[in-house]
């Protein structure tokens, strides 16, 4: 797969969670912040990172640069959604992605719905199946979303022409 560039790219960036996690040590305790951020340009490029600081705005922006180093490019057809359905895994979280007609917008639940917005999909249904966990399930949509095939690269897969597949 190709390395993406995250700097030739205008990226919008949106924060899915932010955590308190606590340790407790002998002089009291000490906080910090787990921040889930997604990243994408509304194009197809989209990228998930985790960032960990004691204050909020170093997470964020820790996690910013880790969902840059994490991208990946989606191939959408010409009415912004998913060639076939999938469903994405990761962990205990499942998520079933399917391919809407245009007119229909992005039916999905929050952590998803952020995925699939950043990443330019516009018509699609979904369902989060099993764990809640929210980063369980922005990396399950991910998952998804990176596994989907577009016609042409099925067709060179089964040694077809495109006009043969599609009949």
């Amino acid at each position: 797969m190709n390395k993406i560039d995250p700097s030739t790219l205008d990226l919008k960036d949106k924060v899915v969670t932010i955590k308190r996690v606590t340790k407790v040590v002998k002089g009291g305790r000490t906080f910090r912040f787990a921040a889930l951020v997604v990243v994408g340009d509304e194009n197809g490029h989209v990228g998930v990172g985790l960032g960990k600081a004691a204050e909020i705005p170093e997470a964020i922006r820790k996690g910013k640069e880790d969902a840059k180093k994490n991208m990946i490019y989606i191939e959408k057809n010409e009415v912004d959604s998913l060639y076939h359905e999938i469903t994405g895994h990761f962990g205990a979280a499942s998520v079933l992605l399917k391919p809407a007609p245009d007119g229909t917008g992005v039916i999905a639940g929050g952590p998803v719905r952020v995925v699939l917005e950043l990443a330019g999909i516009r018509n699609v249904r979904t369902k989060s199946l099993g764990s809640n966990n929210k980063r369980n399930v922005v990396n399950a949509t991910i998952n998804g979303l990176s596994s989907i095939k577009t016609p042409e690269q099925v067709a060179r897969l089964r040694g077809k022409s495109l006009e043969e597949l599609l009949g």
